[in-house]
């Protein structure tokens, strides 16, 4: 087996030999290169989504890749000015559902299993990890999307809505000491805490 680790649009490493062995240490390699290891939890955090991902469907990943840094409680902006489209394939499917933890879907999973497998796993990348209490959603994080999806719809799609216009990603920006973390390009590295 051969792997290579790339970052960005370089090649970074290639590793050969047994298929586990390889893949161990491929694995390994890229955590060393893609995951951006934090100190701290953060309470804030403005997830810069490039323009690369020009709909919600694929800017998923400025969710998903902040959400382990995040505390309990704490919020992940999608800053996306240029964003105003939640999927032309699977849109008609994610407004009907909106965006829910995993947990919201298994309890009342005969309401749900009609919509393909990829809209609910979406969806649940979005909107992140939580529990049920009594009934209830308690999302561990609050997901507020800033683009040019109205607030309307963000309400609709069980989102929170930012106005773009009102954030200037300076004002974000070396504010760690105060649990706000500023991610300039998002969505390529998975953020954790260390241990």
């Amino acid at each position: 087996m051969a792997a290579l680790i790339v970052d960005g649009h370089d090649l970074a490493g290639v590793l050969i030999g047994d298929v586990y062995d390889t893949w161990s240490a491929a694995a390994d390699a890229s955590a060393q290169r893609h995951i951006v290891w934090c100190d701290q939890p953060y309470r804030r955090v403005l997830s810069c989504c490039p323009p690369m991902y020009d709909e919600l469907w694929t800017a998923a990943k400025c969710m998903y890749k902040m959400e382990p840094v995040v505390e309990v409680g704490g919020e992940v902006v999608i800053y996306a000015p240029h964003l105003d489209v939640v999927s032309p394939v699977h849109g008609e499917y994610i407004y009907e559902v909106g965006y829910h933890i995993l947990p919201y879907f298994l309890r009342d999973w005969d309401r749900y299993k009609h919509v393909p497998l990829g809209v609910l796993a979406h969806s649940t990348h979005v909107r992140g990890s939580g529990v049920m209490v009594d009934g209830a959603e308690k999302p561990n994080v609050k997901v507020t999307l800033a683009s040019r999806i109205s607030a309307a719809d963000c309400a609709r799609l069980n989102l929170g809505y930012l106005d773009p216009a009102t954030i200037n990603p300076a004002d974000w920006q070396d504010r760690e000491d105060e649990g706000v973390l500023y991610v300039a390009k998002a969505g390529e590295k998975l953020y954790k805490v260390r241990e």
